[in-house]
C-alpha cells in the first residue's frame, strides 16, 4: 500500500511539474506569435514602402506640382520641405487613401492643409479636441486661410452658413473641423455630407489622432469606430489618416477598421536626434523630489522654456505651489482650471512671462512653441505612446532639448489603478516600466523597438 501511495504522491508531484511547463510554455508561445504577427506586419509595410518608393511619389512633376510649391511658399512661408510631407500630399492629390505616422512637430497639419487649398471642394478634417482644432484654425486664419469648426457650442446662424458653404461652389471655406462624436451622433450633419458628396465638394477626410480608431491603442475613443462607415458611404473619398504614435499592431487594426487595407503608408523615423532621454530614479519623500528638479531646472535648463506633466490635479499644483516657492516662474494647467484662466496661462508661457508649465495630460495637443528645452515627467505616462508624444513637445526648433523620466515603483501602482479596466491598460503601463528599468539597452533603441522600427 506504502508503494502505491508513494508512486501516486510522484505521479500527483510530476504532473504538477508537468502543468507548470505547459503553462510557461504557452505563455512563450503566445509572446511569439505576438511578436511574429509585429515582424510579418514590419516587413509588409517594408514592401508597400518599396512600392511606394517606385512610383516616385517624390516626384514634382504632377499636374499640381508647380502651383503646391507656389502656395507652400506665399501662403505658408515655406521654402523646404520635410521627410515624408511632399509624398503623402502627391498621394492625397491623387485621390488615393494614404496613412501618416510621424514624430510630434513633424509637421503633418500641413500635408492636409496645402492641398485644401489646391482642392476644389472643402477638406473635412476630424480632431479629438475642441482645443487642438482653434489652435489650428487659429493659425489658418493667420495665413488668410477659411477654415472654421462645427462642435456642441456653434450658434444656429454659424451652423446654417457653414452647411450652406458646404454646398456652395463659389464658397471660400476649405477645412471644416469636427469631433468624432459629431459624426456619430449627429444624423442631420451627415446627411449635409451625402449632398456634399453627390455635389462634388468632398475632397478629402482627415483623420487627426488616427491611432484612437484601435481598442489597441493608447487613446481609444468608441466615436472614432464610426469612421468606418465612411468609406462604405463616400467610397469616392480619399481618407488620411495622421499620428504620431502607432505600433503596427494598432495600424493593421485602424486600416481595417477604415475599411482601407491597401492604403499607401507613410512611415517617418521615430528619432528625433535632438532630443535625449533619461530616466532618474525619484526619491520616495516628495520634498526631496522637488530639490532634485529645482536644482536641475536652476542649473540645466535656467531661464529656458519646459513643461513637467504630473498625475493628477492635486499633484500638479502641490509641485506649482513648491516650484513657485523656490523662486521658478511656474503656472499650473489642467482640465478643472476655468477656460479663461487657462488660456492666460497658455499664453504667458507663449510668451515666456512663466517658464514652466505644470500640468496633467490635459496639457499637450497642439502646443506648438518652439523652443521648449525640457520635458520632465514627474510621475510616469500611462504608455509608452503617451511617454513618447509627451517628450516630443520639447525641441521643436531642433536644438538640443532633455526628456527626463522620475520613476519609482509607487507611480506604476497608481498608473495601474487608473488603467486596469482598459483593453491594453496594464500592458501599456508595464511597457514604461520596463522601458524605465532597461540600463542595459539605449533609450532610442527601447523606443524604436516598441514602435517596429529597426535601430542599431
Amino acid at each position: 500500500m506504502d508503494v502505491y501511495r508513494k508512486e501516486l504522491a510522484d505521479t500527483k508531484q510530476e504532473l504538477d511539474t508537468i502543468s507548470i511547463e505547459i503553462d510557461s510554455l504557452l505563455q512563450r508561445q503566445a509572446s511569439l506569435q505576438q511578436r511574429k504577427t509585429e515582424l510579418d506586419s514590419i516587413l509588409r509595410q517594408s514592401s508597400a514602402k518599396s512600392d511606394d518608393n517606385d512610383k516616385k511619389w517624390d516626384k514634382q512633376d504632377f499636374e499640381w506640382s508647380n502651383n503646391l510649391l507656389a502656395k507652400m511658399g506665399s501662403v505658408f512661408n515655406i521654402q523646404t520641405l520635410r521627410p515624408m510631407q511632399l509624398q503623402t500630399m502627391n498621394v492625397t492629390m491623387s485621390c488615393k487613401d494614404c496613412m501618416l505616422i510621424m514624430p510630434t512637430g513633424g509637421g503633418k497639419s500641413l500635408c492636409f492643409q496645402l492641398p485644401a487649398l489646391l482642392s476644389k471642394g472643402i477638406t473635412l478634417v476630424v480632431s479629438p479636441l475642441v482645443s487642438l482644432m482653434e489652435d489650428q484654425i487659429m493659425a489658418l486664419e493667420r495665413f488668410g486661410i477659411d477654415a472654421t469648426k462645427l462642435d456642441a457650442s456653434a450658434s444656429k446662424e454659424k451652423v446654417k452658413a457653414v452647411q450652406e458653404a458646404m454646398l456652395d461652389k463659389s464658397a471660400s471655406l476649405k477645412l471644416l473641423y469636427v469631433t468624432p462624436e459629431k459624426l456619430a451622433k449627429s444624423k442631420r450633419f451627415m446627411a449635409k455630407l451625402e449632398k456634399m458628396y453627390q455635389a462634388g465638394r468632398f475632397s478629402r477626410l482627415v483623420i487627426d489622432e488616427v491611432h484612437c480608431c484601435s481598442q489597441w491603442g493608447h487613446d481609444f475613443r468608441p466615436d472614432y469606430k464610426f469612421l468606418g462607415i465612411m468609406k462604405r458611404q463616400f467610397p469616392e473619398v480619399p481618407i488620411l489618416g495622421l499620428t504620431a504614435t502607432a505600433t503596427t499592431k494598432v495600424l493593421e487594426d485602424v486600416k481595417k477598421i477604415l475599411n482601407i487595407p491597401n492604403c499607401h503608408l507613410f512611415k517617418a523615423s521615430f528619432n528625433r536626434p535632438n532630443l535625449f532621454y533619461e530616466v532618474k530614479a525619484k526619491p520616495s519623500a516628495f520634498k526631496e523630489t522637488i530639490s532634485e528638479m529645482v536644482e536641475l531646472i536652476d542649473k540645466r535648463f535656467r531661464n529656458q522654456s519646459g513643461i513637467v506633466y504630473c498625475f493628477t490635479q492635486k499633484e500638479s499644483e502641490e509641485v506649482t505651489r513648491e516650484l513657485r516657492q523656490q523662486g521658478i516662474k511656474t503656472g499650473c494647467y489642467h482640465a478643472s482650471i476655468p477656460a479663461k484662466q487657462k488660456s492666460q496661462i497658455h499664453e504667458m508661457w507663449l510668451a515666456d512671462k512663466i517658464l514652466v508649465i505644470v500640468a496633467t495630460v490635459a496639457f499637450g495637443m497642439g502646443i506648438d512653441k518652439p523652443n521648449v528645452r525640457f520635458v520632465i515627467h514627474h510621475s510616469i505616462s500611462k504608455s509608452m505612446e503617451n511617454l513618447y508624444q509627451e517628450s516630443g513637445r520639447a525641441g521643436r526648433d531642433e536644438q538640443r532639448s532633455d526628456c527626463i523620466v522620475y520613476y519609482r515603483f509607487a507611480d506604476v501602482f497608481k498608473q495601474s489603478t487608473m488603467v486596469f479596466t482598459e483593453q491594453t491598460g496594464l500592458d501599456n503601463v508595464y511597457g514604461v516600466m520596463s522601458y524605465c528599468l532597461d540600463i542595459s539597452k539605449c533609450r532610442r533603441a527601447s523606443i524604436a523597438r516598441h514602435f517596429g522600427e529597426l535601430w542599431g
